[in-house]
């Protein structure tokens, strides 16, 4: 059987964004202003590692459900 993973909740894409990037949405304004940033390499970098950390903790937690349900 195979599964696909599930997209990652918004609240969380946009808490990592807002957090790294300080931006006030991720929706698309069709503005170049407000739809592209100047952005640090080390702010990318640390959005990253949140997003990986997000990623193994939503996957170790899931491990141990699948292990505590058989």
């Amino acid at each position: 059987m195979t599964t696909h993973p599930k997209p990652a909740p918004e609240a969380l894409i946009f808490e990592i964004a807002a957090k790294h990037f300080f931006i006030e949405t991720l929706e698309t304004r069709s503005s170049d202003s407000l739809d592209f940033h100047d952005v640090a390499v080390w702010a990318i970098r640390a959005a990253l590692e949140a997003a990986y950390e997000a990623g193994r903790v939503a996957g170790a937690k899931a491990m141990l459900a699948a292990t505590t349900h058989r």
